[in-house]
């Protein structure tokens, strides 16, 4: 089993970058960490569930890592060669789309970012730069609530909301064909083994039932 990162440990080298107090951090053999202090454990768990989700389904994220901190939120470090989509080809904004249903499952409303930096490239592999924003929590840390229900509203509002940008601009372009493809890659997903993710990390009996709700009003999308 790997150490648990300790900021105590690592020299921070950088500020944050996002919207929450962050810092790049290194070790003693110069690797690279992103860590987030966030509001509290339940702030961090629901990002680390949200991560495990995505990994699940089979959405390029970062690699997460465990923290001593359990408020942090740790990623290792990489040099994008992309990290904003308007700089995005037409292939590499066609496979962010392939994940737009893990999104939309996900409630990540920040899926595309507040300046559409939230989706990066490296090594020609399209994924997802911060997973904060989904689940239980909205990226700066209020909770949903009631919006964040059993219907995946998400289908239709990140491809439609022009409140934001960038999501629209994303995956408003997609065809019904690309829209249930898209949705069967979280339909396929056994409830099992969705169960085993949300419970494994510390997730609730309660968030289990509702992402299995969610799965199949997806599913009822493909009909």
């Amino acid at each position: 089993m790997k150490p648990l990162i300790d900021t105590r440990c690592l020299k921070r080298i950088a500020g944050q970058i996002g919207s929450n107090p962050a810092g790049i951090f290194r070790d003693d053999s110069g690797q690279r960490y992103y860590i987030k202090d966030l509001e509290s454990p339940m702030h961090a768990r629901n990002e680390l569930i949200a991560a495990r989700l995505y990994q699940l389904a089979g959405a390029p994220t970062l690699t997460y890592l465990s923290t001593a901190d359990p408020c942090q939120i740790a990623t290792e470090w990489l040099c994008l060669d992309k990290k904003v989509i308007a700089h995005f080809s037409e292939s590499e904004r066609k496979q962010a789309q392939q994940w737009f249903g893990v999104h939309a499952w996900t409630a990540n409303w920040d899926a595309a970012g507040f300046d559409g930096d939230n989706q990066g490239v490296i090594d020609g592999k399209v994924l997802t730069l911060d997973v904060g924003g989904a689940l239980a929590f909205r990226a700066h840390g209020d909770p949903k609530g009631k919006a964040f229900g059993t219907a995946v509203e998400e289908l239709d509002a990140l491809r439609t909301d022009a409140d934001n940008p960038h999501a629209l601009k994303l995956f408003g372009d997609m065809t019904d064909d690309e829209i249930k493809q898209a949705i069967s890659v979280v339909t396929q997903i056994p409830d099992e083994q969705i169960r085993r993710v949300i419970l494994s990390n510390g997730g609730s009996q309660k968030l289990t039932e509702k992402m299995m709700a969610r799965k199949a009003d997806m599913m009822g999308r493909l009909s």
